[in-house]
C-alpha cells in the first residue's frame, strides 16, 4: 500500500506537473512495488512485469499532465502498467511458464522441522493460488486482484475496471469461485487444472 497520505500525494503530483523530475522519483518509489505486484499477475515472467513496470512509469511521466487527480495516483497507474503488460504479452504469443510472486523450490524440505514443513505447505499452496489467479481470464483476475489482494473497495474497483457494482460484483463472485474451484482440484490430488473460465456474468 502507499505510505504517502492524500494530502502529500497530491502536492507532489502537482509538483511533477510543473515538470519536477524529484516529485515524480517519489511517487514511482511510492508506488513502484505495488505496481510491480499487480503486473506481475498479468505478465508470462518476472522479466516482462519489470518491462511493463518500467514502461508503465515511463509513460505516466510523459503523461502526468492527463492526470486529474479525482483518485488516487496507483488507480491511474493500474491501468497503464496491465496494458502494458498485455502489449508484452501481444508482442510475445509463445506461452512461457507461469511464475508466481512466491516462487520458491520445496524439493529439499523432507527431513525439516513440522513447523518448517507447515511453511513449506503454505507457500505452495500460495503459489497454487498465484497460478490459478494467472489462469483466470482477464476481466476476473482483475476483479480478484483489485478487491481481493489490493483491498479496493467494491466501488473503487468497480470505477477502476469502468463497470457498475452490480456488474464488478457478478465478475469477483465468479473469479473468486473459480479460484475456489481450481485450488481444490488441486487439493484433491488432480495435477491439470480445471477450467478457469466460468460462465458469462451480468453486463
Amino acid at each position: 500500500m502507499t505510505s504517502l497520505s492524500r494530502t502529500e500525494e497530491q502536492a507532489l503530483i502537482l509538483r511533477a506537473q510543473s515538470g519536477d523530475r524529484l516529485a515524480y522519483e517519489a511517487l514511482v518509489r511510492d508506488n513502484a512495488d505495488r505496481l510491480y505486484g499487480v503486473v506481475l499477475r498479468f505478465s508470462a515472467s518476472e522479466a516482462d512485469a519489470e518491462e511493463a513496470t518500467q514502461e508503465a512509469f515511463l509513460r505516466a511521466w510523459r503523461n502526468i499532465d492527463r492526470f486529474r487527480g479525482d483518485a488516487r495516483f496507483f488507480t491511474w497507474l493500474y491501468r497503464i502498467g496491465v496494458n502494458e503488460a498485455k502489449r508484452i504479452l501481444e508482442r510475445r504469443p509463445t506461452p512461457g511458464k507461469i511464475i508466481s510472486v512466491e516462487e520458491q523450490s520445496i524439493a529439499d524440505l523432507s527431513d525439516v522441522s513440522p513447523q518448517l514443513h507447515a511453511q513449506a505447505e503454505a507457500a505452495e499452496l500460495r503459489q497454487v493460488l498465484e497460478s490459478a489467479i494467472k489462469r483466470l481470464p482477464e476481466k476476473y483476475r482483475a476483479a480478484v486482484v483489485l478487491r481481493d489482494i489490493e483491498g479496493l473497495s467494491t466501488s473503487e474497483a468497480a470505477g477502476l475496471l469502468g463497470l457498475q457494482e452490480a456488474a464488478f460484483k457478478s465478475r469477483l463472485h465468479r473469479g473468486r469461485m473459480a479460484l475456489r474451484a481450481d485450488v481444490a482440484h488441486y487439493l484433491a490430488g488432480d495435477e491439470a487444472p480445471v477450467s478457469t473460465d466460468p460462465q458469462p456474468e451480468l453486463s
